[in-house]
Order: C-alpha cells, then structure tokens, then sequence
C-alpha cells in the first residue's frame, strides 16, 4: 500500500430489511472521509454493498414466495438506489451474490484450510438465526434468549468446519496493546480486549442447515456445506480489490479504516484481524464503531412505528442539512438522538445563523458599497490578526477526520465562522464607509470572504452541494487545487464579483415531517393506562420520588477531570467545562455554579459527574453531563474523590 492509498469501507449492509437512520449515518460519515480524502489529494477508494447470503435471507425469502436471488436483488437495488439519490460516493457497490466475491471467499477457504486453519468437527449448541450465531449456554440470558438481539435460540447439532480462533487469541492480544487506534473510539476496544483476555474458541464456519450461500471449494467434495454468513461477508473487504480474482486494486489493502455499528464490533474487530493473519495480509490501521440512534430519546422499531426513515428527512429538510446535523450532533461512538427539533436548530442555527447569513451580509455589503467588486489587497494589512486566529483552527482539524470526530471537525470549523461574523461586527465596514475608509470597509468584507472561501473548502466533504453554491457566488470552485491554493498555501481570493444567490437555509418555522407517535409503556392498552392514572391519584399520598434499585443502577457516575472552565458570557451563574471522564473526547458540562466557584480554581480539580444523561443545550450550549454537589443553607459544594482517582473509574 502505498501512503498516499485511502481505503474506507462502510459494512455491507444485510438485505433482510430497507435503510434505516443508521445505514444512512454510516454511510455518510464514510463519504464524507472519502470525499476529504480526494479533496487533500489521496487515492482513494470508497466501497459499500449489501451481504445476501445465510439463513435470515432464505427464510424472508421464503415468507415473500420469493426464491432468495429475487428477494436479494430486490433489496439490494433499494440501498444502491438510495446512496446514488443522496449522491454518495462510492467508488465501488458490493454484493456477496457477485460471481468473483464467491471465488475469493472460497480461495481464502483452501488458503485456511492448507495452513492447519481449518478442521472438521461436529457442534451442538444454542444457535440464533437472526444474529447467524452459537453462542454457549453461559452466555445465554435465562438458559434461552441472545444475548445480543433477546430473541429465542434453537438447539441445533450439526458437523461443521471450524476455524482455529483459539490459535489467534496472543497475536490478536499484541496487535491491540501495540495498535493503540486500532479500534476507535479507544472506550471500544476495553470492550473487544475483556472478551479476548477471557479465552476464544474455535469458530463453527460453515452450516448444513440451509443451502442458501457460498459452497465450500469443490476440493473438498463436501457440497452440504455452506460457508458461515460472517466469513463469507468479512471478506467482502478484499474480495471488492480483486482478491482471489485479477487483484488489480489490492494496493489499497491494508484499508485506513472500517466504519462499523457498535453491534458488529466483535465480528470486525476480533474474526476479521484473524482471518487477516490466517492469510498472512495486513490487518486494517482502524476498526471504528458508531453508535446507535434514538428517536426523541426511544429506542425505534417498526412495531412502534418511530422509525426514521433518511429518503423522508432528506425530503422534508434537505439532504446536505441532514448530513450536517448527523456528523455534528453527536461525538463518534457515542449514541445519538434523532429529534426534528434538534434538526431544526442546526438548520436554524448553525446553518441558517452562522453560515448562510453571513454569506448573505457580504452580498449585501458587497453591492451597496463596491457594486459587488471584492478584492483582498488590504485583507492582510487591516485583519493578519483575525486571518491568524482562524488559520490556528483551519490548522488543528485534520486528525479529527481520520479519527472519525467530526463532530469536533466541525465545531473547529465553525470557530472561522465566528470570527468573520465578529469581524463584521467589531469593525463596522457601514461605519467605516461613512467615515470615509473605504479601504477598510472593504477589507473587512474581503476578509469576511476568504474565511467563507476556506470554511466552505473544508465544509465540502460534509455539505457538498451547499458548498458548491457558496464557493460559486465566490467565484471559484473547490477541488484539490483550491484545497493546496486556500488551505495548504493560505492564499487569498483573487479580485472577483461575487454572485447574488438566494438564501442557502430558508428558516425552518415548524416540523415538516409527522412526529412519532408516542410509544405505550410495554403490554399496556389505554384501559389500563387510565386505570393506573386512577391508582396514582387514589394513593397521591405516597412518596413519587422512590425509585428502583434497577434505576437508580442505570445511573452512570464517573470521576472525571476538569481539563478547561470558562466563564459564559451575559450568564451570571454558568461555567462551562471540558471534563476528562475517561473517554477519547472530552466531555462539555455547562453548570450553574459560577456563584461558588471560579473558573480558574476549577482547572486540574477532580469531580463526580452522572455521565449517562441525555445531552441538553443551556444558552444554546451542549452540555453532556451533570457534577454532583451538595447545597444548603452555607452555600453549594462539589462532591469529590475523598483520594485522586482515574478518570472514568466508576462511582457506585
């Protein structure tokens, strides 16, 4: 692999249902790295696709009289139909119905299977159909249920082959504790380290249950089998370069990243970098898993009916603005809430507030003052120091892509903004004009122009059409070339007319989407709702405040660290913080106890903060967490570690 070779995948998606919120969000997040990637001059390469084969498949086929390739086909054009409607990327769309992913699959199977890798046994044990897995009795919840999905297991006994996992437990061991990125966000990869440190055992690989997959190789004259859905699928990854077939983009290979759901961590980050090392190939620089989405703090099922749906958003708000709102709102790896609320203050806000509204400012000032004439010749003379403050941002993003923080890309990105929209108002160009300074009125403007040229330059992976139309009222065109012109190089705009364009993010007055519906407490019909309201109110007398020692335990309490405090500005009361409780990011706590403590005293001051708490916005600031603290009659005082203690070690 050659350094300037960029590898993204997304997981391929399994086609026993349509694209959800987390499809979309995980395609977006690898776009966006791809389409940065392209813009910083990389040789990039961008695959997707769907994962067709095992048991699931067969039987929803089944259920639909449907054979399984007609089912498969259907479903697969829906999610490649989709990603081309939201203009997304890939270099390359996978299927694991396709002819030469089937001959890689079965190549790496003799390859294994030569090596020692690969033996024949029988197995009997718990088996779930919808996750296509054994799992021991141990592991099961009430001797029955998944413990990944809940669902019922069935006892299955059949002959197998196995893959020797087992052999791989002390290099997967090296291989995290040498890789610290290995797997990101750092928090994940506890997880994957506790379950390897806790013994692997060989991999049942193929089933004889069903016929619906990739045969083992002809070699082996044993056609009952078909190969493991999750063997078949892992390999997806090198198969889409040609392995096993003509290899002609394996130059890509070791992939920079793998972009997965935190649900299939395990099968990526412990099988995968097996089946690598059985095959002698290099293991991936990063594994990294997301989150999962909520809708209005529920969980979403299609039983509930609150399911969003990504072709009903971009619809109703626009896809680039639904891409903003996805990669901003929530850090990667932690899970996310799908509000329209939420939705609309970012378009309102940020987009709207911050972003549109200054391009819009400039076009006014532009044409009243210069008839739409903007030249930088006196940017540097008049604004090096405003020109400086945002190059010391521009500067400090680039790790945050590739680690998958665009939240914190962003935020970085919007730190321009603010100080061109600062500019605007500390300098006055209305004012300046009248006093006859013209040539500083119009810097300002041109100043204001170059910070929108550069953010929009960087934006573009996230908001690709929005950006073209503002590089377009600017008068260029974002490519690598004004990537190396603008951002690399720090050049100015030269002498243009910038464009009238109509407004990039017309205000978002109410939803335009149907909420969804509330969701009725489980096994509860209205009639018993109404006669519970009843029973609360005959016994009001009663203390509503108890809880649970089952809720007070999904509690979250962590020491953390108080890394930066700041005092808010027009608040009397707030601070906000930047807490180290352990995790890859740091968490933003805003906390009204500017009448107890200063900001200053508070730096390097260990703290208890509820962790879990969904995030909240004071003064149209995140905050992602609560310290606790005990007040009385004396005044308010922050409870803390009686001795230091690691950040994130747990309370309770």
């Amino acid at each position: 692999m050659n350094k300037s070779d960029i590898y993204i995948t997304t997981p391929i998606y399994y086609v026993n249902d349509k694209a959800h919120i987390g499809h979309a969000y995980t395609t977006m997040i690898a776009d966006t790295v791809a389409r940065y990637s392209r813009l910083r001059g990389f040789n990039t390469f961008f695959l997707t696709g769907t994962d067709e084969h095992g048991q699931k498949i067969e039987q929803s086929a089944a259920l639909k009289d449907k054979n399984p390739k007609e089912y498969a086909d259907e479903i697969s054009k829906s999610f490649r139909d989709l990603w081309d409607s939201f203009d997304i990327s890939y270099d390359h769309f996978i299927r694991t119905t396709d002819e030469e992913h089937k001959r890689g699959v079965q190549l790496a199977f003799e390859k294994m299977l030569a090596k020692g890798d690969i033996y024949k046994d029988s197995y009997e044990g718990h088996y779930c159909i919808s996750c296509e897995t054994f799992f021991p009795e141990t592991q099961l919840i009430d001797e029955e249920f998944c413990p990944d999905c809940g669902k019922p297991t069935d006892m299955v006994k059949e002959e197998s082959y196995f893959f020797r996992l087992s052999k791989y437990e002390d290099r997967l061991l090296k291989w995290y504790k040498e890789n610290e990125e290995c797997i990101l966000p750092r928090s994940r990869k506890n997880e994957v380290l506790k379950f390897v440190e806790g013994g692997l055992r060989d991999l049942s690989i193929t089933r004889t249950s069903f016929k619906w997959g990739i045969k083992v190789p002809d070699s082996l004259n044993d056609d009952k089998h078909v190969i493991y859905v999750w063997l078949d699928a892992l390999m997806n990854y090198i198969t889409a370069l040609g392995y096993g077939t003509d290899e002609k983009n394996m130059n890509f290979w070791p992939a920079k990243v793998h972009i997965v759901g935190k649900d299939i961590l395990r099968f990526h980050a412990i099988y995968w970098p097996a089946f690598l090392m059985s095959l002698d190939l290099p293991l991936p620089t990063h594994i990294a898993a997301h989150g999962w989405w909520t809708r209005d703090g529920e969980k979403m099922s299609k039983s509930k009916g609150n399911a969003v749906n990504p072709t009903e958003v971009a619809d109703a708000y626009g896809i680039d603005n639904f891409r903003y709102f996805l990669l901003r709102e929530v850090p990667f790896g932690q899970d996310g809430d799908f509000s329209q609320k939420a939705l609309i203050d970012r378009i309102n806000g940020d987009l709207g507030n911050d972003l549109g509204n200054l391009l819009n400012r400039i076009i006014g000032m532009s044409g009243k003052y210069s008839n739409f004439h903007i030249t930088s010749i006196n940017v540097t003379r008049f604004h090096q120091k405003e020109l400086d403050d945002a190059y010391e941002s521009l500067d400090s993003i680039h790790n945050y892509m590739h680690q998958l923080q665009t939240h914190r890309y962003l935020e970085e990105l919007w730190k321009s903004l603010s100080i061109a929209n600062k500019a605007i108002d500390n300098h006055s160009p209305w004012v300046k004009m009248k006093e006859g300074n013209s040539d500083y009125a119009m810097a300002t403007v041109a100043l204001v122009a170059n910070l929108l040229a550069k953010v929009s330059v960087l934006l573009y992976p996230v908001m690709p059409e929005t950006t073209k139309k503002i590089a377009n009222a600017l008068n260029f065109e974002i490519d690598q070339q004004s990537y190396t012109r603008l951002i690399e190089h720090k050049e100015l705009l030269e002498d243009f007319i910038i464009k009238k364009t109509d407004p990039l993010f017309p205000r978002v007055e109410e939803p335009k989407m149907q909420e969804a519906p509330k969701a009725m407490p489980l096994n509860e019909t209205p009639a018993k709702q109404t006669k519970a309201k009843d029973e609360v109110k005959k016994d009001e007398h009663e203390d509503a405040s108890l809880i649970t020692i089952g809720q007070f335990f999904k509690i979250s309490l962590k020491v953390g660290t108080i890394i930066e405090a700041l005092e808010v500005p027009k608040s009397k009361k707030l601070l906000k913080l930047q807490v180290d409780v352990g995790e890859d990011e740091l968490r933003q706590v805003v906390a009204g106890i500017k009448d107890y403590y200063s900001a200053e005293s508070l730096v390097g001051t260990q703290v208890c903060v509820v962790a879990n708490l969904k995030p909240a916005k004071l003064m149209g600031m995140l905050s992602q967490g609560m310290l606790l603290a005990a007040k009385d009659d004396e005044g308010l005082s922050l409870v803390r570690p009686e001795h230091k203690r690691k950040n994130g070690s747990s309370i309770g």
